[in-house]
């Protein structure tokens, strides 16, 4: 079966300074994008989505994944990921999920990028031409604060009505300039913060 892949698109954004100063560090973030015909549309609810997936999704992984590193220079530049699907009008919020929510998609990009963590995903049912922000975060430490990023994604004329644009986003490092810390160095909260009482207002209903 043939991925059925109309465009490919790739977004590339290196921030260099913020607020007007050099950052410490240039971080590069990229999102590639594979349009698809949606083979599901059309065909009302089918149960077994199983056939499909097995012989798209990881074609798709792929092709996304070469262009990824390409752009990035390679797994070990890359430093976090995601994953996200928009499915056209004519789809079902499930067949986005189909595409990126199973072994044939995750475990093909976390494997191509040296990863070991859950990748965060995003999945909405869109009008063509509708922005998405992708969620990464850390490929190996998944509560990493620094790597929690989105890179913005648009495709004009995409997806239409029946089609999926299947997205796999990454970065070389993290934000820039991060530094609100991390788990491990947190201080624990004391109980006045973690069990703080309702105040008046908050507990008189507004008539």
């Amino acid at each position: 079966m043939n991925p059925g892949i109309r465009r490919i698109v790739t977004v590339v954004e290196e921030t260099m300074r913020e607020v007007g100063e050099p950052v410490r560090v240039p971080v590069r973030r990229a999102a590639v994008v594979a349009v698809v015909a949606n083979p599901w549309a059309g065909r009302g609810v089918q149960d077994d989505l199983s056939a499909e997936v097995s012989v798209l999704a990881p074609e798709i992984a792929h092709a996304l994944s070469d262009r990824l590193l390409d752009v990035l220079g390679g797994a070990e530049r890359v430093e976090a990921f995601g994953k996200a699907a928009l499915v056209g009008l004519d789809g079902e919020i499930e067949h986005a999920g189909a595409l990126i929510h199973t072994p044939y998609f995750g475990d093909v990009l976390r494997h191509r990028t040296d990863g070991e963590s859950i990748i965060v995903f995003s999945d909405q049912r869109v009008p063509a031409g509708t922005t998405l922000s992708v969620p990464i975060w850390h490929k190996n430490h998944a509560s990493t604060r620094s790597h929690y990023q989105t890179v913005p994604v648009r495709v004009p004329d995409a997806p239409r009505p029946g089609e999926i644009a299947v997205i796999a986003a990454a970065s070389d490092g993290p934000r820039p300039n991060a530094r609100i810390g991390d788990r491990r160095t947190d201080a624990a909260l004391a109980d006045n913060i973690l069990n703080r009482p309702l105040d008046h207002a908050e507990k008189e209903p507004v008539s």
